[in-house]
């Protein structure tokens, strides 16, 4: 298994810092680059991969150690990752070694545990054949498989670049965790996307997707959902294992279409959704998980306008008191600068989710945002906004909002008269109305199925489609 250890220093790991954690091999050892400089490793003498080291992470948004790592630790603070393979015993404690010197050198500490050792670790001995990726545990013509083992699986820079990867190359993504391991909500987005997969190894059971549940076996170079004679899978016993809580999470998702001016500034709407259900600003945002950047919305516009015309995904996170996580998919396409959005708030036993704001909300974002849709729902779910391997209740409605150019394409008689019992309420100018249709306050599961009708009717609306559409 790749073992992940973390050194959270109060200085910057200069050049000189990295060269003496990664002495910890030894005069033997030798010190290559990958990935254009952002990534060092460190080699046994036959020129295997032993730990790579990647580029330090100034961290300035607070709460993220805490978050991700339970660790409450002051910004700004120094976030270096070390990861050792899995496949040469000497990897782990020479990965411990060598965050523990820069945490001797440079203050601070390490994950996991309260200190780690700054000894010398004899890697002569270490030889074991490899593909040379010591990040990858298992590459095989269809899948990358990486062993994790932290407390929260999150979109880090290395997943990030770990699924490029793979997708570049035409492979499927699998982590296998044990079953304590959780997902943040970024993680999960990520691994909800077909192929990718989350595999959990549960000693019981053996291995079943921590989403679905499905029974999983290693087949073919792939793990793959076990089916009976019948063709049917089976889900894992484990999965089922829930415990009653009274944790809720508010999840707000939105898309806008704004004019490719030079002018436009991006993440204007986000932060207008973060006020309204917060009460303040996001706190920071970034391209992976730790969160490392204080919020701004003119830094965001210029990185995304620097990557056009590619999309660009970013995270963003809210401050310590109120757990609040979104990602952002920017877009350039005929229509605009898209933004499709995901914002994500937790509650606990006794917090009501502020739904009395989701209407005056989608009001803004209609006339001051461009918004073309969003759909505001409530599920039980952690109100840390992770994710454990276990049966997930789906998402209840509380309310979708259709913008106005959309109602225009439908025609504003026929979206008026949807087969729900709520009549829409009219959003923005008199003369070219988005409509706002309530559903429910998150508790009556019977919401699903009138948003299913809502649906179904807005899309016979269409020009081209037909009633079954």
């Amino acid at each position: 298994m790749t073992k992940d250890v973390i050194a959270l220093t109060s200085k910057m790991p200069d050049a000189w810092a990295l060269l003496a954690g990664l002495y910890a091999g030894g005069p033997e050892a030798s010190v290559t680059a990958g990935s254009d400089g952002a990534v060092l490793r460190l080699c046994a003498p036959d020129g295997r991969p032993l730990v790579s080291v990647e580029a330090p992470l100034l961290v300035q948004v607070p709460g993220e150690a805490e978050r991700l790592l339970g660790r409450d630790v002051p910004v700004p603070f120094w976030w270096t990752e070390v990861r050792a393979s899995g496949a040469v015993p000497e990897a782990e404690r020479l990965a411990e070694s060598a965050c523990g010197r820069l945490a001797l050198l440079l203050g601070g500490s390490v994950w996991p545990g309260p200190a780690a050792n700054t000894e010398v670790v004899d890697i002569r001995a270490a030889v074991a054949p490899d593909d040379g990726q010591p990040v990858v545990d298992v590459l095989t013509d269809s899948t990358s498989v990486v062993l994790a083992d932290r407390p929260v699986l999150a979109l880090t820079t290395w997943l990030s670049e770990v699924l490029r990867g793979t997708s570049e190359s035409d492979r499927a993504l699998q982590i296998v965790t044990p079953p304590h391991v959780r997902l943040s909500a970024a993680a999960r987005a990520t691994l909800l996307q077909i192929p990718n997969r989350w595999v959990v190894q549960d000693p019981a059971q053996g291995y079943y997707d921590g989403l679905s549940g499905a029974v999983l076996r290693w087949r073919n170079g792939t793990f793959a959902p076990m089916t009976g004679a019948d063709g049917t899978g089976t889900v894992a016993e484990a999965f089922g294992r829930t415990s009653p809580s009274g944790d809720r999470q508010l999840v707000v998702a939105f898309r806008t279409v704004l004019p490719p001016h030079e002018d436009t500034v991006l993440g204007e709407g986000l932060e207008a959704a973060w006020r309204a259900l917060t009460g303040s600003a996001p706190a920071g945002w970034g391209t992976a998980e730790p969160v490392n950047l204080p919020w701004s919305p003119r830094r965001l516009t210029g990185l995304a306008r620097d990557r056009a015309p590619e999309p660009t995904h970013l995270i963003v996170t809210g401050h310590p008191g109120r757990p609040a996580l979104a990602w952002i998919r920017v877009t350039r396409t005929t229509s605009g600068v898209e933004q499709d959005v995901t914002l994500t708030l937790g509650y606990g036993e006794g917090e009501e989710p502020p739904l009395e704001a989701i209407e005056p909300l989608a009001e803004t974002l209609v006339v001051e945002h461009g918004l073309t849709t969003m759909l505001a729902s409530v599920r039980r779910a952690s109100r840390d906004l992770t994710t454990a391997p276990v049966l997930q209740a789906p998402p209840v409605p509380v309310a979708f909002t259709l913008g106005a150019r959309d109602v225009r394409g439908i025609g504003l008689t026929h979206a008026r008269r949807p087969p729900v019992e709520v009549r829409p309420v009219a959003l923005g100018p008199a003369s070219g109305p988005a409509l706002h249709y309530p559903l429910g306050d998150g508790s009556d599961t019977g919401a699903l199925g009138e948003l299913h009708r809502l649906a179904a009717h807005l899309r016979a609306g269409v020009p081209g489609a037909g009633a079954d559409a």
